[in-house]
């Protein structure tokens, strides 16, 4: 049971990632065809628009994914300083305090969405998209970070340490 779980979750944060890519991409593609349409003298209404919207999504999409993959900035300078009992305890701190806010962050995202899509509220430039469609992958970018603090603390407490892998620069500049 408890690897099937480990597996979902992982297939979780694995697409947060590759979602995170992908609106990456679609950056890219963006500032290409607006280029182009500026060059063949075109006008590409709401281009930047999109790109931001993209940017955000990215950025909440990968949060978790990077997490794990120990490319978030972490306490590893102090955390090597102390004592492993110690460090457990500064890690399960940190790790409880980053997921109180996450989660109060989605409460939050989730209640601004709804009253987004409540209300109609479109955005002020050209596009007028409505601005509950960006705010529902920044809200499901939170969601999975929020789950993936709360999966790394749950594993302090019953395996003693978090599932983070260790970054190999990391530990080289700790040296």
């Amino acid at each position: 049971m408890t690897r099937r779980i480990r597996a979902v979750l992982d297939a979780i944060y694995f697409t947060g990632g590759v979602l995170a890519a992908l609106c990456l991409i679609t950056i890219l593609v963006l500032i290409v065809l607006q280029m182009l349409a500026r060059w063949t003298g075109e006008v590409f209404p709401g281009a930047s628009d999109y790109a931001g919207y993209a940017m955000a999504a990215a950025s909440f999409l990968a949060f978790a994914h990077a997490l794990n993959r120990g490319a978030h900035i972490r306490v590893s300078l102090l955390l090597a300083a102390v004592p492993p009992k110690v460090g457990r305890w500064v890690e399960v701190w940190c790790f409880g305090i980053g997921t109180a806010l996450a989660w109060y962050f989605v409460y939050y995202a989730a209640r601004f969405l709804f009253w987004s899509w409540k209300f109609n509220d479109i955005s002020q430039g050209t596009d007028a998209t409505p601005l509950w469609i960006p705010q529902t992958a920044m809200l499901a970018g939170a969601f999975i970070f929020a789950l993936a603090l709360t999966d790394n603390l749950l594993a302090l407490f019953t395996d003693g340490k978090s599932r983070v892998k260790t970054n190999v620069i990391e530990q080289s500049h700790g040296e």
